[in-house]
């Protein structure tokens, strides 16, 4: 009888491979935790180009993206153009190229359902829909000149958040948070406040990809439950650690003995890591949703009293972000609410759709800048504002408008930004770029630069190259620079 068949068989044979040692002994998830810590030491001692990380000083510590879900129409937003007006009605065909466009319903040329006004010391002109954050655009860098790779929301949300259009790659929270770490051990350091619509393409446009798990997102409602099991269900808290320990041991048993086979290693120590981070949240999640404290005066401003529900909703979300990026997260997102009618993807219902769409978003966006600024966040807090993609300026049938990947409106405020500036421009339709083209490469390229991060190296090794979260592309868009 062999030796082998007295053994208990409670064993991995899975032999060590060459590149598994290097992974299990030099840059396992140890490593990875090790360098997120060290990072956060560093950011807070202002050493700013002591790590890899930090490749420059950054003016921005944090990150609050405000996802516009379905694609803002530019020319209805922050992109006049008075030719709309002058060729109202028109066949676009004779004024100029026409491409293929989602649903191929192509009308006659469609004016802004909205006027356009100058605001604030740099008269920068924006359309009725955004009063409010047109009372903030000194605070503001517009860029009219963004352009998409992808005409459908799926490829396009998966481009804008990761880089790629296709499933599966780290999100631009997740990268960040892998190259900056967070600030808070009790906290996710990446985190999204979920309104009520889940982009298409769901939860993998904030998914880690192939980041440890540590650096996915953390969905979270705006409101006093926020996360399930956030209160402890054990009678005490000595019956609960008890719990606890003892997930912990044989975690760490099953760790060990699985750690040869070095694949399943990062995902056991990951997931390890975020029990032990769920259980320190219950200590601080409650009290982050707790918004009774706030004064009156900033739930108002918020619009939390606001008649229109979906405002509320979004109020809610933009003073959680705030109170956030207090307490050291480094990424939140915010997604909108529902309205009783489609995101901001109206191929028709314009009036209507994007009007109920703003209506929700305008006056807590407005405040939240307003908010930053009056604490002293506002230089150290970078906000993004955008969609994945714009519109059309020709009508879908009567009353719409198609996808447009080929220019949209985006901003930037906060976080080293020159505000009260335009850069980019589109043709006289606001159909094509024509000057300064940009891609969400430059985009993401230039988020990381104001977090004092080089986008060519924040690297993860992984399929047999290092990747980043610009691929082989991307450059800073220095205009919007401070």
């Amino acid at each position: 009888m062999s030796r082998s068949s007295h053994h208990c068989g409670r064993f991995r044979p899975a032999a060590l491979s060459r590149r598994q040692w290097l992974r299990t002994s030099g840059c396992g998830f140890g490593a990875v935790a090790a360098a997120a810590l060290l990072n956060r030491d560093a950011a807070r001692a202002g050493l700013a180009g002591v790590l890899p990380a930090l490749h420059h000083p950054g003016k921005a510590t944090s990150v609050i993206f405000l996802y516009m879900d379905g694609g803002v129409s530019q020319v209805d937003s922050f992109d006049p153009k008075p030719a709309l007006e002058q060729h109202a009605g028109k066949d676009p065909h004779t004024l100029f190229k026409v491409d293929a466009t989602q649903f191929n319903s192509i009308g006659t040329v469609l004016p802004s359902l909205w006027k356009f006004k100058p605001y604030g010391k740099s008269g920068i002109p924006v359309s009725d829909l955004f009063p409010h954050i047109g009372s903030v655009i000194d605070e503001l860098a517009v860029i009219r000149s963004m352009t998409s790779e992808f005409p459908e929301h799926t490829n396009a949300n998966y481009f804008l958040h990761t880089g790629s259009g296709l499933q599966g790659r780290p999100s631009m929270g997740a990268w960040t948070t892998y190259g900056l770490g967070s600030d808070n051990e009790e906290l996710p350091g990446y985190m999204v406040i979920n309104g009520g619509l889940i982009p298409p393409g769901g939860l993998d446009n904030f998914t880690n990809g192939f980041l440890p798990a540590t650096f996915q997102g953390t969905v979270i409602q705006p409101n006093a439950m926020g996360l399930a099991n956030m209160k402890p269900l054990e009678k005490s808290a000595e019956h609960q650690l008890a719990k606890l320990d003892l997930a912990r041991r044989l975690d760490r048993r099953f760790s060990e003995r699985t750690a040869a086979g070095g694949e399943a290693s990062d995902a056991l120590e990951s997931a390890i890591a975020n029990q032990e981070l769920a259980f320190r949240m219950q200590t601080q999640v409650p009290d982050l949703l707790e918004l009774s404290g706030e004064s009156a005066a900033t739930k108002r401003s918020y619009g939390l009293e606001a008649e229109y529900k979906p405002t509320q909703i979004f109020g809610a979300e933009c003073l959680l972000a705030r109170r956030m990026v207090e307490r050291g997260v480094r990424f939140v997102e915010l997604t909108c609410p529902a309205i009783n009618a489609d995101r901001w993807d109206q191929h028709g219902g314009l009036r209507e759709g994007h009007a109920n769409n703003a209506r929700a978003v305008d006056q807590p966006i407005a405040a939240l800048i307003r908010d930053l600024k009056d604490r002293g966040m506002l230089d150290s807090t970078l906000v993004v504002w955008s969609g994945e993609f714009g519109r059309t300026p020709f009508s879908q049938g009567s009353d719409g408008r198609d996808h447009n990947p080929q220019a949209f409106s985006m901003w930037m405020a906060g976080g080293g930004v020159k505000g009260g500036t335009v850069t980019g421009a589109t043709d006289d339709f606001g159909y094509r770029v024509v000057e300064k083209k940009f891609m969400i490469h430059d985009l993401h390229a230039t988020m990381l630069h104001l977090l004092g991060v080089d986008h060519t190296q924040l690297t993860y090794r992984f399929s047999g190259r290092n990747m980043r979260l610009t691929d082989v592309y991307g450059h800073v868009i220095r205009d919007v620079v401070a």
